[in-house]
């Protein structure tokens, strides 16, 4: 390796088949100080050779070429120059090849044409991705106290293994009606309840299609489930880390994919995977949700500990609560999982809470008062109203609600003792048929 790739430059593959094109490329970025053309390859295969020798920190790889095509090279490199991330390049924006570019490990895709700023921000927006990356890789084993070699127990010293750390309790909040405020609730829960613990708090945008978590926190992370997914079978505690973005609160934030289309390589099982992670490395997980009751979320649900079911007072909201409570019986979802919360309440105005609870046969754990002018204003300026506005009466309600839900979390001595408290179902009481005609919580297999 030549002592212009061991400088603080970001080194650069090209790969195209058409020799004006690489031309055009290098042109592109001639200009770019901190950038270095390492090397061209004008087909998959010799891509793949350059990579292995080079180690570059960009690829920039064509889809259509001769032969080996971009997606499959793109493929062979993350094996060959794992720390090596490509931008893939292709005249067709079409949802199939965004979909298999990223299914192949790609950070980003970038249309033909495009400008030398547009080269040169997706370039370093995708080192910046990995910058972070490297630094777990290139820790010395130990280092990160699972003992050498990443191998739990194993010490210089012998020190004896430590029993497993209790599980992180994961939090759903739903509901079936869209508008209810699912997203609003979840990050200022979250902040709540880390303010309340002062323990590990995440906070996952599960609303895959268009998540905005991360608007309403105002972060700019880079990596998003979609990155997790990607790499998944490297997925540990320092890679989890690396994905999630901090926030100021204390909180770490995962996203969601940055479009609709990507949102499609994230597949039960791999969530499932991510969940199990994060229930690993956090006390306390929330899942701000979609209404949508899709394979993905149903897994979610399955794994809940909580299940925040969030309606507002008005009659399509009601009926639609109405009818999830009456699946979950049906199917013997243990309803003392289920904490009803009342979201945009006007006082003196519309249902009342009293009525509500009569409809749907489940008492209302909290209400949440209709805010617009203050929920707007933390909305548009990226900052939770627990935090903007601490003293707010609808900021005091969340820190309740985070009380309430730490109350509710905590290991009460019956269920010490086995028993399940609460109006719901004891799902160890259960003849053994029942339990054997539901594996997951809506009668599926386990995934």
């Amino acid at each position: 390796m030549s002592s212009e790739m061991t400088s603080d430059k970001i080194s650069v593959l090209i790969v195209d088949d058409i020799p004006e094109t690489r031309e055009n490329l290098r042109k592109l970025l001639y200009f770019e100080p901190d950038i270095l053309i390492a090397g061209m390859a004008d087909n998959g295969l010799r891509a793949i050779d350059e990579a292995k020798r080079l180690q570059p920190d960009i690829v920039l790889m064509d889809i259509n070429m001769p032969g080996m095509d971009g997606i499959t090279a793109t493929q062979e490199i993350s094996r060959v120059a794992p720390m090596s991330l490509t931008i893939m390049m292709s005249v067709q924006g079409e949802k199939d090849y965004l979909q298999r570019a990223m299914m192949a490990g790609a950070k980003y895709f970038l249309i033909k044409p495009f400008t030398s700023e547009e080269l040169s921000s997706a370039i370093h927006r995708v080192h910046e991705m990995g910058a972070s990356s490297r630094a777990v890789v290139a820790m010395p084993p130990g280092v990160d106290g699972r003992g050498v070699g990443g191998r739990p127990g194993y010490f210089p010293g012998g020190f004896p293994p430590q029993p497993p750390a209790p599980e992180g309790k994961l939090v759903v909040i739903y509901s079936p009606k869209g508008g209810a405020g699912c997203s609003l609730v979840a990050t200022n829960l979250a902040i709540a309840l880390a303010q309340t613990t002062s323990q590990k708090v995440a906070l996952v945008d599960a609303s895959l299609q268009f998540g905005d978590a991360h608007v309403l926190l105002d972060l700019q992370g880079q990596h998003t489930l979609a990155d997790a997914v990607n790499r998944l079978d490297e997925l540990d505690s320092d890679l989890l880390n690396v994905l999630m973005s901090p926030h100021p609160s204390g909180i770490k934030v995962m996203a969601a994919p940055p479009s609709p289309v990507i949102s499609e390589i994230v597949k039960p099982e791999a969530f499932k995977r991510i969940l199990a992670q994060l229930k690993r490395d956090f006390d306390y997980i929330l899942l701000d949700t979609w209404r949508h009751l899709d394979d993905i979320l149903l897994t979610a649900i399955d794994m809940a500990t909580r299940i925040l079911l969030l309606i507002t007072p008005e009659m399509p909201s009601i009926k639609s609560a109405k009818q999830f409570f009456e699946l979950a019986e049906e199917l013997k979802l243990p309803l003392d999982r289920i904490d009803l919360v009342l979201n945009k309440v006007v006082q003196r105005d519309g249902i009342r809470a009293e009525q509500i609870e009569g409809i749907i046969r489940h008492k209302i754990l909290i209400q949440l008062d209709f805010e617009p002018r203050g929920v707007r204003q933390s909305i548009n300026q990226g900052l939770p109203l627990i935090l903007a506005q601490p003293n707010h009466p609808l900021a005091q309600s969340f820190r309740q609600l985070a009380q309430r839900e730490v109350a509710i979390l905590s290991p009460q001595p019956e269920e010490v003792a086995g028993a399940s408290p609460g109006a719901g179902p004891d799902r160890e009481a259960m003849a053994p048929s029942e339990r054997a005609g539901r594996s997951g919580l809506f009668g599926r297999p386990k995934r």
